[in-house]
């Protein structure tokens, strides 16, 4: 029997699952990001959605080319080489420090010798990857809803992203924050973070209006009064950056739908979605509204930038 489209996804029965998942995914990101080139914004450390789960691009190591994929279907980690030579890890409960020794020795059998910086990143108190022993948990049905979900919220972001055509990212997963996000550009280079990242100064150099989903707790400092910095559940978000003035007292759609200050980005729950008469149109109400908010209270070029206004 298949999971309705969207299913449910509540994070008290899924969040062991969820923290050692991003574990995982970030051990492949790191990765695909010592074997490629940097790209604008870090979009070639990204991991891309299947129809079985996520996977990297292409990567070229030991004068072969190989990819990796999580299987959401079949619940295995696929390592396959250009030539045919495939080797699977189960996804099953086991540590990050299992699952990242038995990775990295896989790739070496493979003849692919990858090494990283073996330390999760956007998370607080990280563990190594050789080290953590807490993140160990697997439920195959929460792995699978997860990926459900990020399915059916790409299609609906692909076809918000059809409509613009300034530069714009493609609809892809950050293992880092563990969230599927489209990013939109002004085409104007935004103030200069100087006391930032190296990482956070790149993927913020121009103006952005960012759209995404997370599936789990998300934090930022600092927490506003009453407000402890936290999403505390699945979520849909929106932001710019920079934050123009009178944002966050805009009024947007769906009624769900809110600003937190905390965060300095604009909330919709996924509950909201998944038990809406319509998601999808509740949804793309989300991502319309808060979008043109934004985008029409820091004078963006809409009118160079959107497809209709553009053929108008």
């Amino acid at each position: 029997m298949s999971l309705p489209s969207w299913p449910a996804l509540p994070l008290a029965e899924w969040q062991d699952t969820y923290a050692t998942l991003h574990m995982w995914t970030q051990i492949v990101g790191k990765i695909v990001l010592t074997l490629t080139p940097q790209s604008n914004h870090c979009w070639n450390s990204t991991l891309h959605l299947t129809a079985r789960g996520l996977r990297t691009r292409p990567l070229s190591c030991g004068g072969s080319y190989f990819d990796i994929e999580f299987d959401f279907v079949e619940h295995r980690l696929q390592v396959r080489r250009q030539d045919g030579a495939t080797r699977a890890l189960a996804l099953a409960p086991r540590s990050v420090a299992d699952f990242y020794g038995e990775l990295m020795a896989t790739l070496d059998r493979l003849d692919l010798p990858v090494r990283i910086w073996p330390v999760p990143v956007e998370v607080p108190d990280p563990i190594p990857f050789a080290e953590d022993h807490v993140h160990a948990a697997y439920d195959a049905t929460y792995a699978a809803r997860c990926w459900r979900i990020l399915l059916q919220s790409a299609r609906v972001l692909e076809e918000f992203r059809a409509g613009f055509v300034g530069k714009c990212s493609p609809v892809h997963f950050f293992w880092g924050s563990f969230d599927l996000a489209v990013t939109r550009f002004s085409g104007r280079l935004a103030p200069e973070r100087s006391d930032a990242d190296r990482i956070t100064r790149e993927a913020y150099s121009h103006e952005v209006i960012s759209h995404g989903f997370w599936p789990g707790v998300r934090p930022a400092p600092p927490a506003a009064a009453g407000d402890d910095g936290f999403i505390h559940e699945p979520a849909f978000y929106a932001y710019a950056a920079p934050e123009p003035a009178g944002l966050a007292t805009a009024v947007v759609r769906p009624p769900g739908a809110f600003y937190s200050a905390a965060m300095k980005e604009f909330i919709l729950p996924y509950e909201a979605v998944r038990t809406a008469e319509a998601p999808e149109r509740e949804l793309r109400a989300f991502l319309d509204s808060t979008y043109e908010r934004a985008a029409t209270l820091a004078r963006w070029d809409r009118s160079a930038l959107e497809r209709g206004r553009r053929d108008a």
